[in-house]
């Protein structure tokens, strides 16, 4: 990797492939550490590397296989559980992690009660994948005293936490299905014994000694605020969080060249494309992975809300010539008008995001086309300049189009029609 800090983010609804070009930036030169700065064990970011040896990244960064450390900034939420799964699979790599001690932790009666939550809601489910993060992030916001990862060392302090997490969601949500307390005191213990538990210093640190590389979870148009209420994440997505963390970064967005979207909400361009997925499948808590021709509106709406972006990754290049009938969209019909712009609103105004969701959910398709050059049209369409083509999850299969330069571009975008507002 060349130049100074990247943040790598997801402009759909996730799985775009975060993993992959986070992985293919860690082999392009150093980097100090990937750093990850939403979600949690939630997370599934597909690495392939040469020889055919597979990982689905979800706490550990997606460089571990360039022996790159990773940081868990105090915005990630830990499944220490979780963690310990994963680091089993890649060989217990802990000397590569390190871990905010302000982070908050995850435990077996927030997934559960995630599950129980999401299980009553029906066919009105808002989509999950089940492991407790939005319940952990909604619990940490009424309570206090949520056990943090830094409770971990602390013994008697983290029984009392953990106890209070069980018998207040066992009040609110009925018996949860959750090993019992000794177990799960002795395995955070544990994980408090095993990993790196350092402050907020350290990220400093680490953005002083090199270049690093900020991880992102999920999608923008799942984010909490922007994403279309109530189908979002407890997790902010766009570049707010690292831009908590750090002064100067460039800003990379990632895209397939069509689009996904996994469990419950609008897609406003899905479609019965042939387009087989590898690494991702119906779940019984996120529910089916839906396809769709390439959502131009909804990108250009991500990369608005998320500040702009100076650069874009465009994964899945193979695919349109696999799947002939895949198409861009560029405009919606929305109530009778065509409309290629969805207009922000204030942000926190989950009002707004809601009349979007109704809004987008009766709109369809109003214009698409098949551009000759998947890559270049789609840099022109949310107006960044294209730096990694991806034409396969191999790392060998990355073409780099462009570098780092000074300066950045903003995805400001204006057009004729009318625009979509709530």
């Amino acid at each position: 990797m060349t130049g100074g800090h990247v943040a790598v983010v997801d402009l759909g609804y996730g799985d775009a492939g975060k993993g992959t070009i986070v992985d293919a930036l860690c082999g392009t030169g150093p980097v100090r550490a990937v750093l990850r700065f939403n979600g949690g064990a939630q997370a599934a970011h597909n690495v392939v590397v040469p020889g055919g040896r597979h990982h689905t990244f979800a706490q550990f960064g997606s460089g571990t296989f360039h022996g790159v450390p990773t940081h868990l900034t105090r915005f990630v939420v830990v499944d220490p559980l979780a963690l310990a799964a994963e680091a089993a699979a890649l060989g217990n790599p802990f000397h590569l992690l390190t871990v905010d001690g302000d982070a908050l932790l995850a435990t077996p009666w927030h997934r559960a009660a995630n599950r129980v939550r999401e299980r009553r809601r029906g066919g009105g489910r808002h989509g999950s994948c089940g492991m407790g993060i939005g319940q952990t992030m909604e619990y940490a916001l009424s309570h206090a005293d949520a056990p943090r990862v830094a409770d971990s060392r602390s013994p008697r302090a983290l029984r009392r936490r953990l106890a209070a997490v069980r018998d207040r969601l066992t009040a609110t949500h009925g018996p949860l299905d959750a090993p019992p307390l000794d177990d799960v005191l002795a395995a955070f213990t544990a994980f408090g014994a095993t990993v790196s538990i350092v402050d907020g210093s350290h990220t400093d640190r680490l953005l002083r000694e090199g270049p690093c590389v900020f991880e992102g979870a999920q999608g923008v148009l799942l984010d909490e605020w922007r994403g279309w209420h109530p189908y979002t994440t407890w997790s902010t997505t766009t570049f707010g969080n690292v831009a908590e963390l750090c002064d100067s970064f460039e800003r990379l967005g990632v895209v397939r060249t069509y689009t996904t979207r996994h469990g419950a909400g609008p897609f406003v361009t899905e479609a019965p494309l042939d387009l087989p997925e590898r690494h991702n499948g119906v779940g019984e808590w996120q529910g089916a992975f839906r396809v769709g021709h390439f959502d131009a509106v909804a990108h250009r709406y991500a990369v608005e809300v998320a500040g702009g972006v100076d650069a874009l990754a465009i994964t899945h290049l193979d695919a349109p010539a696999r799947c002939p009938e895949l198409r861009v969209c560029t405009a919606y019909e929305a109530g009778g008008v065509r409309v290629d712009r969805i207009e922000p609103g204030p942000l926190r105004d989950l009002d707004h995001q809601a009349r979007l969701t109704a809004m987008l959910t009766a709109a369809r398709p109003a214009c698409l086309h098949r551009p000759r050059d998947w890559a270049t049209g789609i840099g022109e369409l949310l107006d960044a300049p294209v730096r990694i083509e991806s034409h396969g999850p191999n790392r060998t299969d990355k073409r780099y189009r462009y570098m780092p330069v000074e300066g950045a571009v903003r995805g400001t975008v204006t057009g004729a029609a009318p625009v979509l507002r709530a």
